[in-house]
């Protein structure tokens, strides 16, 4: 209703303003009714401004409140859908996608209800008008609404066309983002395998796509605004030239009647109605985006619930699933076992045979084909890959739960927590887990599901990632005592623990090869490696996101504990309602201040065009308007001298038009001129600013790229989406749109100001005081909304953030039963940007209502002022003046609002060029590289070398000096967070290392980071691989032919897999490879190395979650193949690197023993020796053995090894 009211207000100041032009027309100086008559018409108009500017504002005031809230509500939904997506729903949905649908597909819904009602309100006042123009000048009028008419199609069509190109935009903008969100999250591999050009040019490809489509919207948005300034005229001109035609007579108060009519009608006929079609259009399109996201498959979890006899248990009976259906392959099948508490189930087997599936099973996350599923009690699950969220390492730990100091001591004394970092559980964990180890990454997720005291611990090969030592000290104290009255599933590859557990799982192919207890199983002269190799190494691949399966029968036997002042943490159990909200502590986003720097106009402006292009456009635009106001120079309403007005305006007397030929000739010339040139000053500005947008993402994907690992470190990923997703969709579409509205806006009122002037001068003595309140005003507002909407762009970081690291952890997040919490976090981050978007639409409603009103107190002025004054003045200055003081009412304060919302919206692009002066690393190539031979031998050494990841970091490598020699195959091992994956960064130069590493003679120092790091090859500790087929991820830029691909797949252990999947090596993969298990993303990463054949390979804990025989296949086959090459192997497990020529033992950042490995172990005070023992008696035996008898194909049972324990070397 205030809607309509405000439009009809619109539609009634015409006609009042006909009412006091008739007075002036027949002016009377003795008729004083005439002149109270007129005095009311005047504050009927100034009562219609009035009116009009306050329920034009208080509209849209509530209507983008309703916008906000349909935003805020579909965001709400959207992160609540992203928690509960299945393995397989996230195939179809990438990270990417989702913050593409909250960064700009929601913003449709603030755009499109604001526009909305123009929908009707527009036909509807195009009749009303057109009823009012065949009062005023009859038939005529048909002519110049018939142009209306038939460019309202055109733009109808034209608008429609808008959700085709949002549709296409909007995938390659999914695309983009993936594939940039893809980068950031595998940076490190990025950079070691220097594929930061090749990444920058692909994203680029998709980049012009996307940018071809918004530039034809912006073309079409472009004919749009040009219309609207421009339509008036032609209508103008035509209705008049048929009025003409017709030979029918009009009056002054008709002129002008008319004149403000269409001027009325174009704001909402050619502006607002083609937009809302636009913004319909493209909000259709992205409702039906968000709608076919919500529709995804959900995984179907189950609650499981504690019986009311207190009784918990898991249990399957003939379970089979399958993660992905098509394939027909199922993921396990035939599954039975049953664990009740005090029971530890340990799972083993290849890689691929559905160990992680099987924990996946039991928590609801992979669907049943059939059989039972049984799970009675609360849930604790340890992921393989650990998964941190931004905050402390304490809130880590608690997840929600309250804190119990004596509790919480006791969790941090079983998983070896009590010493982690200087600044303890306080220490911050930023995105990804930054800055702790993979070793400390995972105690921190064991402690979390202990501390949660769950009925049900499902531990996913927790103890890969950490050393021998610490992986004792998690086995006894928290496994067997602290968690000894639960039910335990441990997935783990650790065979020397199997004797400890009360049922043994052997798994292939997702069946149950073996099962019993340990009593069972070994015969004399047998093993459990012997089992899984006669159970075939090699696995399908299992279609998960951690790969395995199980099945069993209960057992008889339970853990008991042992002697141990570890206590069990079932006393200190909290209830379900100890709960409080999760920390998640993100890090503020700096902000500039004050004004938007000259110099981001400078960059945005001259980005897109040279100077003489930019210089053509201003030319244009002074063209443009130059022919509109000569225009106006000839128009009827202001040429008072023209034949049009040649007679007296006495009383009662008709003025007549004379034949026309002289004046519709050079008009209809300078109309076609103010087309032809609005249009393509239009035009040439949205190519100008769009490509300036394609320009300043391209420099900043590059600068980011340049940026050293640090920068990623301290920048959570959602930061940086932020800056590729929402601030560059600003540069793509609404800034654009807005400086041209500001600069076509700004040059009609220079030209409506300068008529004015011209026709009354007396006019001046009010536009001088109204021109400095409005630069007040500007400014008071400026320096409000600009840090406004600053704040209002870096609180939609932490949305995007907390929305990244849910998905990486969604697993984890269910499995907690944690969804609830978590939306409340992301609800709460929402509330912070809500905040601070409303108070940028207070602020900018706030400041048009002020400038509306004082436009609307100028007409008031006028109006009066032209009455008390009507006997120094002619009608057709009054009526010149009174038609532009109603034009001045809506283009002023839209030209001024227009300027402050471009300056405000250029926080965007400052936001974007503020990451084009990013610290960089070293450049990549220098001018003198090195031979392309280099390195021949390559022998490392290190000269004093310390490392610190940042400048103010703690030193993680002091002072090394290892000669790795000619050939060497060398062992790197050490405690967790010792320094070893450190020795990595050191050698890539992902941070400038203090001392000298030379390699091959050339300290590398001095050569380029490309130069340097294509030299070496790292197969990394965690995995990273893209969405795209198997062949993209092992050669992601064709360098390579199938044969190789596949020979190196053999050579991983991994072509009878990939030949199992349905479309082999064009295979999709989903985001992060989560259709594959760990181990076998590790094993693709490990093929991906092989075909770099680099003379330096580097083995960064790669084979961690693979089993042992697959570790000791793969070792054999990189020692045929990298037999003339350096081999650095980095990894807990010791018998990895028992036969290396020779050790080098880590700790704390320091080189302690360097030595051949049996020289090491017949030092008893050595460290590497302690570590040995810390294995077990039967594990230490076996690398003792190994050691003696190297190469031998000796065998022996591990109880038979037990005995041998004692022995010396």
């Amino acid at each position: 209703m205030t809607f309509f009211f405000q439009e009809g207000t619109r539609i009634v100041q015409p006609v009042l303003l006909g009412k006091i032009i008739s007075y002036l027309e027949y002016y009377d100086p003795s008729d004083s009714a005439a002149f109270r008559e007129a005095l009311a018409y005047a504050a009927g108009l100034s009562a219609c401004v009035l009116t009009w500017a306050f329920l034009h504002h208080l509209y849209f005031y509530h209507i983008q409140r309703v916008g906000m809230r349909l935003r805020v509500a579909v965001c709400h939904m959207i992160y609540r859908k992203a928690l509960r997506l299945s393995n397989l729903a996230m195939r179809e949905a990438s990270t990417g996608q989702i913050v593409n649908l909250l960064s700009n597909d929601v913003n449709r819904f603030d755009q499109v209800t604001m526009f909305l009602h123009f929908l009707w309100v527009g036909p509807l006042q195009t009749v009303v008008v057109t009823a009012l123009l065949w009062m005023e000048v009859g038939i005529s009028c048909l002519a110049g609404m018939a142009v209306l008419i038939l460019l309202l199609l055109l733009q109808s069509c034209i608008g429609k066309s808008f959700s085709s190109r949002r549709s296409k935009t909007a995938a390659y903008t999914d695309d983009r983002i993936r594939s940039v969100s893809e980068v950031i999250t595998g940076i490190r591999t990025v950079k070691m395998y220097t594929w930061e050009k090749s990444f920058a040019d692909l994203i680029a490809r998709l980049r012009r796509k996307e940018i071809s489509k918004i530039l034809t919207s912006s073309y079409l948005r472009g004919l749009n605004l040009a219309s609207f300034f421009a339509l008036s005229k032609i209508m103008i001109f035509v209705t008049f030239f048929a009025n003409a035609l017709l030979g029918n007579v009009i009056t002054a108060s008709q002129v002008f009647v008319v004149v403000t009519l269409f001027e009325a009608l174009r704001l909402t006929g050619t502006l607002h109605l083609p937009m809302a079609v636009e913004k319909v259009s493209e909000a259709v399109v992205s409702i039906q985006r968000v709608k076919n996201f919500l529709l995804l498959e959900e995984t179907s979890q189950h609650n499981p619930q504690l019986p009311s006899d207190g009784e918990t248990i898991v249990q399957l009976q003939d379970f089979t699933a399958f993660w992905d259906k098509a394939s027909g392959i199922p993921t396990l099948q035939g599954l039975s076992f049953t664990v009740r508490p005090g029971e530890l189930l340990a799972v083993v087997g290849p890689v691929g045979a559905g160990k992680s599936s099987l924990l996946s099973a039991v928590l609801g996350e992979l669907p049943q084909s059939q059989g039972e599923v049984t799970v009675r009690g609360r849930i604790a699950y340890v992921p393989q890959q650990p998964w941190l969220f931004p905050g402390t390492v304490r809130s880590n730990i608690l997840f929600g739960k309250k804190y119990e100091k004596d509790r919480y001591e006791k969790v941090l004394k079983a998983c070896a927590l009590e010493e982690l970092l200087e600044a303890g559980d306080q220490t911050v964990v930023g995105d990804r887990g930054t800055p702790l180890s993979a070793g400390q990454k995972a105690r921190i997720s064991l402690a979390r599901a202990v501390y949660q005291d769950a009925d049900i611990y499902l531990l996913d090969d927790p103890l890969s990632a950490v050393d021998a030592g610490v992986s004792r000290h998690l086995f006894e104290q928290c496994i067997r005592q602290a968690l000894h009255e639960k039910i335990t599933i441990l997935v783990t590859h650790q065979l020397q623990y199997l004797k400890d557990a009360s049922q043994i799982l052997i798994l292939k192919d997702g069946k149950i090869m073996k099962k019993g207890t340990f009593a069972e199983f070994p015969k004399p002269g047998v093993d459990f490696e012997d089992i899984l190799l006669k159970t075939n190494e090699e696995a399908e691949p299992s279609r998960v996101p951690d790969s395995p399966t199980l099945r069993g029968q209960p057992s008889e036997s339970s853990v008991q504990p042992q002697e141990s002042p570890r206590p069990s943490l079932e006393d200190a159990a909290p209830e379900d309602q100890d709960t409080e909200t999760i920390q998640v502590t993100l890090s503020l986003e700096s902000r500039s201040e004050g004004k938007v720097d000259f110099k981001a106009y400078k960059d945005y402006f001259t980005a897109g065009a040279h100077w003489n292009i930019i210089i053509l456009l201003i030319l244009v635009n002074i063209a443009a308007q130059v022919n509109k106001d000569i225009c106006f120079g000839l128009c009827p309403q202001a040429n008072e001298q023209s034949t049009l007005y040649a007679t007296a305006h006495g009383k009662g007397k008709e003025i007549l038009v004379p034949d026309p030929g002289w004046y519709f000739t050079p008009y209809s010339v300078l109309t076609a001129g103010t087309v032809l040139f609005g249009i393509s000053r239009s035009l040439l500005m949205f190519y100008i600013l769009v490509n300036s947008s394609q320009t300043l993402h391209k420099q900043m994907l590059e600068s980011v790229l340049r940026a050293p690992v640090l920068f990623f470190d301290r920048h959570p990923t959602g930061r940086i989406l932020n800056r590729f997703s929402k601030d560059t969709g600003h540069m793509d579409d609404l800034l654009p749109q807005i400086i041209q509205d500001f600069v076509q806006t700004f040059l009609l009122v220079m030209g409506v100001v300068g008529i004015m002037v011209v026709v009354i001068p007396w006019t001046a003595i009010l536009l001088i005081p109204l021109g400095i309140i409005f630069f007040v005003l500007r400014r008071y507002f400026l320096e409000t909304s600009r840090d406004v909407k600053r704040l209002e762009c870096a609180t939609r970081s932490p949305v995007f953030s907390h929305l990244a690291s849910s998905l990486q952890g969604r697993w984890t997040i269910r499995a907690f039963k944690a969804q609830q919490r978590f939306q409340e976090l992301f609800d709460t981050h929402q509330d912070l940007h809500s905040e601070a978007w409303f108070l940028f639409l207070t602020t900018s409603r706030w400041f048009a209502l002020c400038l509306d009103a004082v436009c609307a107190i100028f007409v008031i002025v006028v109006a009066f002022a032209s009455l008390f004054l009507a006997e120094t003045l002619n009608v057709g200055q009054v009526g010149l003046v009174l038609s532009l003081a109603l034009t001045f009412t809506v283009m002023v304060p839209r030209c001024v609002r227009q300027s402050a919302e471009a300056e405000t919206m250029m926080i965007s692009v400052e936001r974007v060029t503020e990451y084009l002066d990013l610290e960089k690393e070293a450049p990549w190539e220098y001018k003198h590289r090195p031979p392309p031979s280099w390195p021949q031998q390559g022998d490392i050494d290190f000269s004093n070398v310390s490392f610190r990841y940042s400048s103010d970091g703690p030193l993680v490598l002091k002072d090394l000096i290892p000669l790795i020699d000619l050939r060497k195959k060398v062992g790197i091992v050490g405690r967790t967070g010792a320094g070893k994956s450190s020795l990595v960064s050191a050698l890539f130069r992902l941070s400038r290392p203090k001392g000298e590493i030379w390699i091959d003679g050339i300290w590398t120092a001095t050569i380029g980071l490309h130069d340097l790091r294509k030299k070496m090859t790292v197969v990394p500790q965690e995995p990273v691989l893209f969405i795209g087929t198997m062949r993209k991820n092992l050669d992601p830029f064709n360098e390579h032919t199938d044969e190789e691909l596949w020979n190196a797949l053999e050579e991983v252990q991994l072509k009878e897999a990939v030949e199992g999947l349905p479309g082999r090596l064009n295979t999709e993969l989903a985001e992060s490879g989560s259709n594959l298990s760990a181990g076998q993303r590790q094993l693709v990463s490990f093929a991906r190395a092989i075909l770099r054949k680099n003379q330096i390979l580097i083995i960064d804990k790669a084979t961690s979650n693979v089993d042992t025989r697959t570790d000791e296949l793969i070792k054999k086959k990189v020692r045929e193949k990298f037999a003339q090459s350096i081999v650095l192997t980095i990894t807990n497990r010791l018998r990895t690197v028992i036969d290396s020529e020779s050790v080098m033992v880590l700790d704390s950042g320091r080189r302690v023993e360097f030595s051949r490995p049996y020289k090491l172990l017949q030092n008893r005070n050595s460290l590497f020796y302690k570590m040995v023992q810390h294995l077990g008696e039967a594990e230490a035996a076996r690398i003792l053995i190994k050691v003696h008898f190297p190469g031998s194909l000796f065998r022996i049972s591990m109880r038979g090894l037990i005995t041998l324990c004692p022995l010396q070397l």
